[in-house]
């Protein structure tokens, strides 16, 4: 460890080149873990921290051999590992997008359409003839937006109760509409 950090990072990538596999070993000791903190202070997510710092060793690794200035190693590497989380940040943001518009779209095809009203009637009839309990699960998880998790610890059951509730709440609303409305 003491040769870590007494040998330069331009000279492990120089002996890694010519064929010596415990210099990348020691490059990546060296850097990994700040890689991740890098990463982490960007997208302020541990896991995602820790895979963005993993795919930016892919990218580091396979265009090492490319590297012209091996002694700005870290300039480099710490680009690299900024331009993957700014690349996540964005993936992230883009999705949250398209599901806050699919969300919004879907609220205007509810109020503008007359099947809909119909169907939605039919659909709250239905939820009318359950049992209470399949009611509230159906409530919370759909209406509420409630994971399986949170219902269950909301209605203090089991998880594998909650998902039973809706299981069987969404078969008699299938059984229902299907023999009455259609």
């Amino acid at each position: 460890m003491q040769q870590n950090k007494a040998t330069s990072d331009g000279d492990l990538i120089r002996s890694y080149l010519e064929g010596n596999p415990d210099s990348l070993k020691l490059l990546i000791e060296k850097w990994h873990v700040h890689f991740c903190n890098k990463a982490f202070w960007i997208v302020k997510n541990a896991d995602l921290s820790k895979d963005i710092a993993q795919d930016s060793w892919q990218v580091i690794l396979n265009k090492l051999v490319e590297l012209k200035h091996p002694d700005k190693f870290q300039f480099w590497a710490s680009r690299i590992v900024y331009n993957k989380s700014i690349d996540a940040l964005n993936k992230a943001n883009k999705e949250l997008l398209e599901l806050k518009s699919f969300k919004y779209s879907n609220s205007i095809l509810d109020t503008d359409n007359s099947d809909n009203e119909k169907l939605n009637t039919q659909l709250l009839k239905a939820i009318k003839t359950l049992p209470v309990n399949h009611q509230q699960v159906l409530h919370l998880f759909y209406l509420e937006q409630y994971s399986i998790v949170d219902v269950a610890k909301k209605l203090n059951i089991s998880k594998g109760t909650a998902k039973s509730r809706l299981f069987y709440a969404r078969e008699k609303l299938k059984n229902y509409l299907n023999g009455k409305y259609y």
